[in-house]
């Protein structure tokens, strides 16, 4: 269930045996290897020194460690750049990235992709059938360093195949873009550019064709090494790690090809430093030791809905990093609680990154389990102490319980962030900012949640949340038609077709058989315009975005604007909020829609969040005081009390 990534490559080859049994000692059982190791392994083109990686691989093997072997694609060799500058990607105002770092290389770039299937090859010929080999990541963190969508001669090229197989006709892409507008029109597919350094505001179709196409290619190049990686490596997983609030391409589509996702969590990176999350600088210092309450856990809901129920988090935070704007420890505790956190979201391996803090290049600040002298860090006891407790009867039983579904689905899509960030309307729209309201609104009254793609079957849930979908597929549209539950949509659901043009009908678009009204107009508001909200005795004060809705036979007003205008409408078990909600107002939606839908809440104390796995009930405390866990009255509890101290947790068992 523990797991540790680890470099043999940067530690004497003396220290290796010592450090595998001691991993095994302190309870660990996978290790990850080999993702950045290709120089070392193919120091000059065509010429292999497997000898050291053999060995490395042998005495892992022997400690009773399983290995997962990284592909090692990330950080292709100085010589091959040297030999293959094309490989190279550009950033949006057309220069090349160079090497000296990692993830200079562009998806696009046909040599590199020929390097890759090649390097893959020879690891997974290697590597495969080897008894200590359990399994697979391919590359490291895809697009890490904003590097999905390179703007190199290499991915113009491949732009305009993909637009060709897209469109077939030119002037069908003409009518899809709008391309009379501005006298864009093209008279052939080699006309087109990449969608950079334009007078001023580009076309936003152009735009979301080029965000498709940049997914697109990293569906292809991680497809490819997955199909190697197979043929020689029969009955063993492949994974790949991902990051957390990475939007720039489809992890759901990546993930197709894949056994299991997995991600890397570091909790208090994240919390300082995503501007996009919507986070208040008093919640980024309140919780600076701990991560944001609904971090790691959206990300974990998020990652087994696109690992199709498996998951694991691959690299789990430590200590303090060494890339946020500040970094300090953990308070004491925390990775513990982190690591728990994650295993009652249903994660199957929580791995720590890494075994030694490096004590040179460019991570040499961030911690390990281990101090750069190699004494065992605050970490590292704390695995030590998860992993004992990992052996307790109540959590085998909770294993071996049936896998079920949470009670409530969200619907989160990837395009529906690329649209919002091309066409925010508003400098204060963010796509995440938005779904983490409704994701915490649903946290704070203490229900489990799914994370799912649109056109997901939705018939196993009570209640479904959708915060925004601008455009709503014909998959998705018979999804919700046939979900007779209740189920909730946000603002700008059904505002732009596949091609980003506005709907003939206005929004909600093909939602309209369902939702028989129509937004007249939208507007965003500037930081402290609001627009009063009135809900029974209740105003709320609401800004960043507000719509005018029509509303048509068969819909019924719950709350209006105080200016008048229905601002919350619903046409049977179906709801639609037309405005982006205060916290208050988010969490009041929430409690009707759950009630309606016959799901019993709970409403937490702010620092306090729940998750349920088989009959073990977790509750978690990212506060500096002590919580009294909601638990019944019979509950016998495994791990704590019910008062659950400062930066830990408790669990129960109904």
């Amino acid at each position: 269930m523990l797991g540790v990534c680890y470099y043999p490559e940067h530690w004497p080859e003396a220290m290796w045996a010592d450090d595998a049994k001691r991993m095994a000692e302190l309870g660990l059982s996978y290790v990850r290897i080999g993702e950045f190791s290709w120089s070392a392994v193919e120091p000059e083109p065509g010429r292999f020194d497997w000898g050291w990686l053999d060995r490395a691989v042998e005495t892992l093997g022997k400690a009773g460690l399983k290995i997962v072997m990284g592909t090692p694609t990330a950080t292709p060799p100085k010589w091959l750049v040297d030999r293959s500058p094309d490989i190279l990607p550009y950033d949006a105002y057309g220069r090349p990235r160079r090497f000296g770092s990692r993830r200079h290389y562009c998806f696009s770039s046909e040599t590199y992709r020929a390097e890759s299937r090649r390097i893959t090859e020879a690891f997974a010929a290697r590597y495969g059938r080897h008894a200590a080999v359990a399994g697979w990541q391919t590359d490291n963190e895809y697009g890490c360093h904003d590097t999905v969508r390179s703007y190199s001669p290499a991915a113009l090229a491949a732009f305009r195949v993909w637009l060709r197989a897209r469109y077939g006709d030119v002037a069908a892409l003409n009518e899809a873009w709008g391309n009379r507008f501005w006298s864009m029109e093209y008279r052939s597919f080699d006309e087109i550019d990449l969608p950079m350094e334009a007078v001023t505001e580009l076309n936003p179709s152009h735009r979301m064709d080029f965000f498709r196409f940049a997914s697109d290619q990293v569906v292809r190049f991680n497809a490819e090494q997955v199909e190697i990686i197979r043929r020689h490596s029969p009955g063993r997983f492949v994974t790949h790690n991902f990051m957390g609030a990475f939007l720039d391409f489809d992890h759901f589509k990546v993930c197709e090809t894949l056994d299991l996702a997995s991600w890397d969590s570091y909790p208090l990176g994240f919390t300082d430093s995503l501007p996009m999350t919507g986070f208040s600088e008093a919640e980024r210092a309140r919780y600076a030791q701990t991560g944001h309450p609904d971090i790691s856990a959206f990300h974990h809901d998020l990652y087994r809905g696109v690992g199709r129920g498996r998951w694991w988090v691959m690299e789990q935070q430590p200590g303090p990093v060494n890339w946020a704007l500040w970094n300090p420890s953990p308070a004491p505790g925390v990775v513990r609680l982190w690591a728990w956190e994650a295993l009652a979201h249903g994660a199957e391996v929580v791995s720590f990154f890494r075994w030694r803090q490096a004590p040179f290049a460019q991570e040499q600040m961030h911690a390990g389990l281990n101090r750069p002298d190699n004494v065992l860090d605050a970490g590292g006891h704390e695995a030590r102490e998860v992993a004992r407790e990992l052996g307790n009867d109540w959590w085998q039983e909770a294993l071996r319980a049936p896998a079920t579904s949470a009670p409530v689905a969200l619907v989160f899509d990837y395009e529906a962030v690329w649209m919002h960030t091309i066409q925010p309307q508003g400098r204060s729209f963010s796509s995440l900012a938005l779904t983490f309201a409704w994701y915490t609104a649903l946290r704070r009254l203490g229900v489990d949640i799914d994370i799912v793609a649109p056109g997901a079957n939705l018939s196993g849930y009570r209640a479904v949340f959708v915060p925004s979908l601008p455009h709503v597929s014909a998959a998705a549209a018979r999804a919700f038609a046939a979900y007779d539950g209740v189920i909730m949509f946000g603002i700008r659901t059904g505002a732009k077709t596949e091609s980003f043009r506005i709907p003939a009908n206005l929004p909600p678009g093909p939602l309209q058989d369902i939702l028989p009204f129509k937004v007249a107009r939208v507007e965003s508001l500037r930081p402290g315009t609001t627009r009063d909200v009135l809900w029974g005795n209740r105003t709320y004060a609401c800004g960043t975005w507000s719509e005018t809705i029509e509303p048509r036979e068969g819909v019924d007003v719950v709350a209006a604007f105080a200016s008048g205008g229905p601002a919350f409408v619903h046409s049977g078990q179906r709801f639609y909020l037309g405005v982006w909600p205060t916290r208050e107002l988010a969490l009041d939606v929430a409690q009707h829609a759950l009630s309606l839908a016959g799901i019993s809440t709970n409403v937490l104390p702010e620092d306090v969040r729940m998750r349920r796995r088989g009959r073990i009930t977790f509750a978690f405390n990212f506060g500096s005081d002590s919580r009294i866990a909601p638990s019944e009255a019979s509950a016998r509890y495994v791990l704590g009390a019910q008062t659950i101290a400062p930066h830990s947790f408790s669990a129960w068992k109904t």
